[in-house]
Order: structure tokens, then C-alpha cells, then sequence
């Protein structure tokens, strides 16, 4: 293994459509939601640990979940597990590991990925991986993967390619679009020159040490006027008062959009970013009517294309007549909603806890 080489999982998210499964106190990176035995950090932790020394993995999560890391993930040292005391979405996140991997090694490349995020064919997820580490580490360039849409998906972001006349493996990025419209993605679909945007960066520490004090440099002069504080005993207060300070902003929006050294690597390793529960009905198996039950002493008749979950083992559950529907109990908590709807999950969850207060957590 190269002992330049670094991981940055990101796990500070509440997963809030995942509710009521994915809890503030339990959110979904923590769950084993796909049944196989291991939480998503667990899985995002096992590949990398492969190809990456774990005492070069990072975590940055909401300091409330770093006992949860720490039970979920012994290998990683606890210096390595960067507490967040608010959310400010991923470029405080990166830019926080980034100052705490330079510090240790300023000729790192790092590997920058959310906890919960479900990768199918992991030998081609590596290997992507390595030439990616190879790429960066020979040139100044940011690097994000591309997936190949098979769908015109309205949960993702898109990237659009320049012109590849070369037939380059490592191409550069044109346009970043947020979650568009169905129209729209139709339209990125139809066209051939949008992938859907993995989240998942690669790039060399001081690559995106000068990428941030170009694009963001309020952000970077405020982690940077504190920077001898941290790993010592004052970081967690220094923390604080950056974050309390800090504006709330992605790394897309707040640098990929801006810097004009940004690559894609066009792939497809059968990726989801597990956003909703219809991405889980998607991407697993099926009865005769399309039904997906994850849960015992469940019984549907003339039901159709319905995601059904309980985790209790003594519950019966009958339905009928309902057609693709989301239907997930837990204890203390139900939801039914349309599939076609699960974007408004958010919305209606805020209500609740507007509405039934400590219940909804």
C-alpha cells in the first residue's frame, strides 16, 4: 500500500428519508439497511481498508455519533475520527480532514467519499480507484466519477463533458447541474454527455489546500488562522468557534462548480447513493408482482410494486389493493407513502416534528 495515500469518509448525515428507520440518534450510514450483516460505514470502511492502510482513513462525523464510529469501526485510531459540533455540509467537512491529513503528510492524495453509499461490483470500484490515484497524483486536477445514468433520474446531480475527441479516460467537466427537473434529465439522458455526479473526489492535499483558498477563501482563512491549534488540546474549542463562524455550503457549489482543473472518470460499478427508499426498492429483488418485503409474517393480495419493511418479528402485516406504495414500520413509528412521492418525505417529517416534537426524533 502507498502511505501517501488517504480516505475521507464523510458521516455526519441524519439519512432523514430514511425515517423512521434512520433515526437522529441512529442515523441510516449507522444501519445495516440492506440486510447484509454490516453497516454502509462498515461496507464504505471494508473496501477502502483494502487498498488503503486504516490508519490512513479518516472519519469526519457529528460529534454526537463519534461513539457510534468508534463501536462500528475499532481499527480506525480515535485521532482519526474528526467530531463536526454543527452541520455545515461537505466543504467545512473536507477542509477540516484535508488541514488534519497535511499537517501529517503534505504530500498526501486522499480519496474523499460518503459513508453510505452502495457500491456493487467492488473489484471494478477499486481498481476505478487506483487509476484515479494515479491520475491525481501526476497531475494538479481534481478528480470526481461519473456514472453512466440508465434513468433520467431527478434525485442526482449531473455532470456534462467536454468534447472527448481523444477518447480520454480522464475528461474534462463543462457544467455541474443540481437535481434537475424530469424534463430536463430526459433531456441529459437523451444527449449522452451527462453522468449522474458520485460525490466521490480524489485529489492530491495540496491540490485542494489551494483550490480552497481560491474559491473559498473565507472559509479557508478561517480554518487557517486556527491551524496550529489542531491535534492539541485546544482543537474541539478552536472547532467550535470555526464552525459557529463557518457558512454552511457544499464542496460542488463552494469549488468543483468554480475551479477549471476538474476531471471526470466515466464509469458505472453499479453505484446508488441510497438517498430513498425507492432507490432501495430499485435495486433489490423482486416477486412475481414487483413487490419488495423486507419483513417476516407479511402477506399482500392485488398489491403491486410496493417497498414493504418492518423490523418486528411478531408483527402481521396484510395489505391490499395498494399499489406502489412505501410501506415501513417500525416501532413506534409508521410510514405509507406513494413512491412516486418519496422526495416530499422531508417536508412532511419537518412538519411532524413541528407537530409531535421529541416523538420524531
Amino acid at each position: 500500500m502507498n502511505k501517501s495515500n488517504y480516505c475521507i469518509i464523510m458521516a455526519g448525515g441524519v439519512g432523514s428519508r430514511f425515517w423512521p428507520v434512520s433515526r437522529s440518534n441512529m442515523p441510516k450510514q449507522f444501519i445495516d439497511i440492506l440486510g447484509t450483516g454490516q453497516s454502509l460505514i462498515q461496507q464504505t470502511f471494508n473496501r477502502f481498508s483494502k487498498i488503503i492502510d486504516p490508519q490512513n482513513i479518516y472519519v469526519v462525523t457529528n460529534e454526537e455519533y463519534i461513539e457510534l464510529v468508534t463501536l462500528q469501526l475499532p481499527e480506525i485510531p480515535l485521532e482519526n475520527i474528526l467530531g463536526e459540533p454543527m452541520r455545515r455540509n461537505t466543504a467545512p467537512c473536507i477542509l477540516y480532514a484535508n488541514i488534519k491529513i497535511g499537517l501529517r503528510d503534505p504530500k498526501a492524495n486522499i480519496v474523499v467519499t460518503p459513508a453510505d453509499h452502495l457500491i456493487i461490483d467492488e473489484s471494478k470500484f477499486l481498481k476505478n480507484i487506483k487509476d484515479g490515484l494515479r491520475f491525481i497524483t501526476s497531475n494538479t486536477s481534481l478528480l470526481t466519477f461519473g456514472i453512466t445514468p440508465d434513468r433520467p433520474a431527478i434525485g442526482y446531480g449531473y455532470i456534462q463533458l467536454m468534447e472527448n475527441k481523444k477518447n480520454e479516460k480522464f475528461v474534462p467537466i463543462k457544467t455541474f447541474t443540481e437535481k434537475p427537473h424530469l424534463e430536463l434529465a430526459k433531456f441529459f439522458l437523451k444527449s449522452g454527455d451527462f453522468l449522474w455526479n458520485s460525490g466521490i473526489f480524489l485529489w492530491k492535499h495540496n491540490t485542494i489546500d489551494k483550490a480552497f483558498s481560491e474559491h473559498l477563501p473565507e472559509l479557508y482563512n478561517l480554518f487557517m488562522e486556527h491551524k496550529e491549534a489542531f491535534s492539541t488540546y485546544e482543537e474541539k474549542t478552536v472547532i467550535n468557534r470555526i464552525y459557529s463562524a463557518a457558512k454552511s455550503i457544499s464542496i460542488d457549489f463552494g469549488v468543483m462548480e468554480k475551479a477549471k482543473n476538474v476531471f471526470v472518470l466515466q464509469t458505472n460499478f453499479g453505484w446508488s447513493d441510497l438517498g430513498t427508499w425507492n432507490s432501495l426498492y430499485t435495486l433489490q429483488e423482486k416477486d412475481l408482482e414487483q413487490n419488495v418485503i423486507i419483513s417476516k409474517n407479511t402477506l399482500l393480495q392485488e398489491s403491486t410494486g410496493n417497498y414493504v419493511y418492518t423490523n418486528s418479528h411478531d408483527k402481521v402485516v396484510l395489505l391490499r389493493d395498494l399499489d406502489d406504495y412505501i410501506v415501513v414500520d417500525t416501532e413506534g413509528a409508521l410510514l405509507i407513502c406513494k413512491r412516486e412521492n418519496e422526495q416530499e418525505i422531508s417536508d412532511l417529517l419537518n412538519e411532524a416534528k413541528i407537530k409531535f416534537g421529541d416523538k420524531i426524533k
